[in-house]
């Protein structure tokens, strides 16, 4: 069984599907053909990035809904005919087989014929007109599609399809050796974005670090100051980062668990000046009272723009979140306003692509606030320009999709 190559994403996407488990946590907690792990990786992500448009292929051809297990190993097949280019009689009889080894040979008939008789060609055709079609095509939620379209007219598509350009790794020490790997230059010092990387011991030794050009972005965004809060720091990049231009760093999590990660990430990295927390930034606490000179609220959001690194995200999110993230994103940056001294700044940044959660939270704020100031700031990333803050797009931003903006309180 553990030949059979659609095995190991087999059992990675069933913990996804059935149980909601986060794709990064679901590989994490699966043990893996070590030899078969980059094609293994693939097809996980693959056929979570085309999800839309695999379960439509299923829908056309089976209008009978299969179990959720003959769905994953379908899901599978079709990816690795559709987009790994494998050859229809390979790819049916691992499917026919693995089935079969599941103890499901009742339905090892119905997997065969299904895949010995898929039209692609047919498939697309059947595609239903308008946003509806093309949102299935582009496996991306009708409802989020639809808020790209009005937000970002004929620009929608590019984005919605925009993929990672690859690994992001930000480096401590010389880069040396590494950049004999292709690689793309960020505009960030010593940031690097690699098609293929494989972590080796001198990341343990905080030689490196993997950080994403968004999170990289917004910290470039941040003025050195004395004392800085990281309101929602967990896993630590952030706060790690900004440690070589701010005295103190005091990082809030709300979870213990992360609070740890924090710690860890820090250890690595050789950085004392963190102080990890676990808090909950939405709570007001009167310690903290107009206490620093700097605090970065990069607050939950739904996520979209991250979707390249984390395509779970368009399986799980829902439309009616967005009222729920509302709430608690005017709410985290309401109360860490109140730890910001006269003449300190306050950051709110997200990974969303969504006007909702970026201008209009910060919009509201400031008309309830008027001791704090709009302040414009520039990033060497392509991004636009909105009414408050910069917008980045996965089609121009390697892939990520993210949002900052700055305040600053009136001395």
């Amino acid at each position: 069984m553990l030949s059979n190559p659609i095995y190991d994403p087999f059992v990675i996407l069933t913990k996804i599907y059935s149980d909601g488990t986060h794709v990064k946590q679901a590989i994490a907690d699966t043990y893996i053909e070590e030899q078969n792990r980059a094609r293994t990786v693939k097809i996980v992500y693959g056929v979570l990035e085309n999800d839309g448009y695999l379960d439509f292929c299923i829908r056309y051809y089976a209008p009978k809904n299969p179990k959720l297990a003959v769905r994953t190993i379908l899901k599978i097949a079709l990816y690795m005919l559709l987009f790994m280019d494998k050859k229809r009689y390979m790819v049916t009889d691992l499917a026919v087989t693995l089935c079969k080894k599941l103890g499901k040979s009742g339905v090892s008939s119905f997997v065969n014929a299904f895949l010995r008789r898929f039209d692609k060609q047919a498939v697309d055709s059947a595609l239903p007109n308008g946003d509806d079609g093309k949102a299935i095509a582009l496996s991306y939620p009708l409802y989020a599609y639809k808020r790209l379209k009005k937000e970002y007219g004929a620009r929608a598509d590019d984005i919605a399809k925009a993929v990672s350009s690859g690994v992001s790794v930000r480096f401590e020490r010389d880069a040396g050796q590494y950049l004999q790997k292709p690689h793309i230059k960020t505009p960030f010092e010593n940031n690097y974005i690699f098609e293929k990387f494989v972590r080796d011991d001198k990341f343990d030794d905080g030689a490196y670090t993997f950080q994403s050009v968004g999170s990289i972005a917004i910290c470039n965004v941040v003025a050195p100051c004395e004392k800085f809060l990281d309101a929602c720091s967990a896993p630590g990049g952030k706060s790690v980062l900004l440690s070589k231009k701010c005295g103190q760093i005091t990082a809030f999590e709300l979870h213990e668990h992360r609070v740890e990660l924090i710690k860890q990430y820090q250890s690595r990295m050789g950085v004392e000046n963190i102080t990890p927390l676990q808090k909950d930034s939405s709570v007001y606490d009167e310690t903290y009272k107009e206490q620093f000179d700097g605090v970065l609220c990069d607050v939950p959001c739904s996520g979209f723009g991250t979707v390249s690194e984390n395509p779970d995200i368009k399986l799980f999110r829902k439309e009616e979140d967005f009222k729920a993230l509302a709430l608690s994103q005017s709410a985290i940056l309401d109360i860490c306003s109140k730890y910001v001294k006269k003449g300190g700044a306050l950051y709110y940044s997200t990974c969303s692509l969504f006007e909702e959660e970026n201008d209009t939270i910060v919009g509201k704020f400031l008309k309830t606030h008027p001791e704090f100031i709009c302040q414009e700031i520039e990033s060497p990333l392509v991004h636009d320009k909105k009414q408050y803050g910069l917008q980045f797009l996965p089609d121009t931003a390697f892939g990520a999709g993210f949002y900052i903006c700055k305040m600053v309180r009136a001395k």
